[in-house]
Order: structure tokens, then C-alpha cells, then sequence
């Protein structure tokens, strides 16, 4: 799967769609950086999903994969959170 990210090129169109508070929950937990739009994790989503068909244990890495970089991410953003609180502090 490329991580290189798809550019909009012109003629292409942007929708609105709705989703329920849940849904967006659920989908946030398959980001696997913060700046990762909503296009991007849906397109994540089709691709693990269609990767399934062929070879279910290549999606499963894939998933396996996503869930370690979100792991890392989450990790990160403690640190950086406890490391502005340390540096408040000293202020």
C-alpha cells in the first residue's frame, strides 16, 4: 500500500457526507498520522478490505501494521503533551 498521498487534480469533485458521531469515532482509529484526511483512512479502508478478498493475511498485516504506527502516534502525543506541561511549569 503507497503512503504517497493522492492529489486533488482539477475537475475532481469534493462531497459532504454525513456520518453518526460512532462512525467517525471508528474511522479516526485507523489514522495512522494526524494530518491523515478522511479520504485517505476510507481509501485505507477499501484497500484492506479488497486485499481480503485475495489474501486475507496480507490485509491482516496490513492492519497489523496501521494499528502499530497508530500505537506509536498515540505514544508520541503523550510525550509531546507531558513534555509542553513540564516546560509550563518551569515558566
Amino acid at each position: 500500500m503507497s503512503n504517497k498521498k493522492k492529489k486533488k487534480t482539477p475537475g475532481e469533485k469534493i462531497t459532504t457526507i454525513k456520518l453518526l458521531e460512532e462512525t467517525k469515532i471508528r474511522i479516526e482509529k485507523l489514522r495512522e498520522h494526524k494530518r491523515e484526511s478522511y479520504d485517505d483512512i476510507l481509501r485505507k479502508i477499501l484497500y484492506v478490505l479488497n486485499t481480503a478478498r485475495d489474501s486475507p493475511e496480507k490485509a491482516k498485516r496490513i492492519l497489523e501494521r496501521i494499528s502499530e504506527l497508530r500505537d506509536r502516534m498515540i505514544e508520541e502525543e503523550r510525550q509531546q503533551k507531558e513534555d509542553l506541561e513540564k516546560e509550563n511549569q518551569l515558566k
